[in-house]
C-alpha cells in the first residue's frame, strides 16, 4: 500500500480552501468596521459620562471648578471632539477651555448632528444640568464608518443612548 494523496486529491483540498479563503476574507473587513465602529459609538457614550461625573464631582480644572462646568463639544465631518472645561459659563466651547481632545477610530467619523454643527452637551455642577446647545431637548450624534451608523442620543435628563 502507498502512503501518499494523489495529484486529485490535492487539487480538491486546495479548491476548498480558495473558496473558503475568497468567502470569508471580504466579510472579515466588514465585521472589522462594524466592530470600530460599534468601539467609537460607545467610547463616544462613555466621554459623555465622563464629563457628566467630572461635572457632579465638581472637578477643578486649573485650580477652579468651572462655573459653566463641563462638556464636549462636536462638528460634523471631524474624527475626532473635544472634551473641555466651561470657565466662563456660556453653555458652549471656547478656545482655550480644551482639557483633551479625543480621536474617534480610524475610518469613522462625526458624519450627522441634530440639532446642529457645531453641537455641545455640558453639564453645569452640581446637579448636573444637561445643556445642549444650541438649544434643544435631545441631542442625536451620527457616526458612520463605510456605510454603516451608529446613532447617539443625549436628553435634557442626561440619559444616553447608543442605537
Amino acid at each position: 500500500m502507498q502512503k501518499a494523496f494523489t495529484l486529485i486529491e490535492l487539487l480538491v483540498v486546495t479548491g476548498i480552501i480558495i473558496l473558503l479563503s475568497a468567502l470569508v476574507l471580504p466579510n472579515y473587513r466588514t465585521g472589522e468596521s462594524q466592530l470600530a465602529l460599534q468601539r467609537s459609538a460607545n467610547k463616544l457614550a462613555q466621554d459623555i459620562r465622563r464629563a457628566q461625573e467630572m461635572a457632579m464631582s465638581a472637578k477643578e480644572f486649573e485650580g477652579v471648578v468651572p462655573p459653566g462646568g463641563y462638556g464636549i463639544n462636536f462638528q460634523t465631518n471631524l474624527t475626532s471632539y473635544i472634551l473641555f472645561a466651561d470657565l466662563n459659563n456660556n453653555k458652549v466651547f471656547d478656545s482655550g477651555e480644551a482639557i483633551e481632545t479625543l480621536s474617534l477610530e480610524r475610518g469613522v467619523k462625526i458624519s450627522n448632528l441634530s440639532p446642529a454643527s457645531p453641537l455641545t452637551i455640558s453639564f453645569t455642577p452640581p446637579d448636573p444640568t444637561v445643556n445642549i446647545n444650541p438649544s434643544n431637548s435631545l441631542a442625536i450624534i451620527t457616526l458612520s464608518n463605510n456605510g454603516q451608523t451608529k446613532i447617539i442620543k443625549v436628553n435634557k435628563a442626561g440619559l444616553i443612548y447608543v442605537e
